[in-house]
Parts: C-alpha cells; structure tokens; sequence
C-alpha cells in the first residue's frame, strides 16, 4: 500500500497511520471437533478479495483495477476526478 494511500486512509477513519496498518482486514475460518476448536484458515490484507464483490467487475473492466504498480492510489472521491 503507498504511503500516500494509507495516511489518507488512515486520517479519513479517525486514527494514525500505525493503527490504520496493523488493524487491517481478515478472514478466518474454524471448526469445532470433539470440543476443541481449530483455526483452519486464515488471511488478510489482498487475501480477502473474495469477499469484495466489485473486484470480479473491475477485473473484467478495459483498464481492470488500474493500479499501475501502486495500491489503489486511482481510487477517489467524486469531486476529486478531472473536470475534463
């Protein structure tokens, strides 16, 4: 994630960078078996996508996520695209 991305994202949620990053995403999944209970999965960050349903559109859009090497740094707010 840029720096760029993760100190707006990061101010715009109320917190400090630090946090933003380590208080991230995840999924996991468990089972109980005989009483005892087993993590049998886990991920985070860009592990998650599956549950982003609009990442399957942008995969298929003309320019896919756009993201040029960055991460996400082309998402923006309404009033912050060129007036073109």
């Amino acid at each position: 994630m840029s720096p760029q991305i993760a100190g707006r994202n990061a101010s715009e949620t109320g917190t400090d960078i630090v946090h933003y990053l380590t208080e991230s995403q995840g999924f996991s999944a468990f089972v109980l078996d005989g009483g005892a209970v087993y993590q049998t999965y886990s991920t985070g960050a860009r592990g998650v996508e599956f549950l982003m349903s609009y990442y399957p559109i942008l995969d298929r859009a003309p320019k896919g996520r756009d993201e040029e090497g960055s991460f996400q740094v082309w998402i923006r707010t309404h009033d912050e695209y060129d007036q073109n």
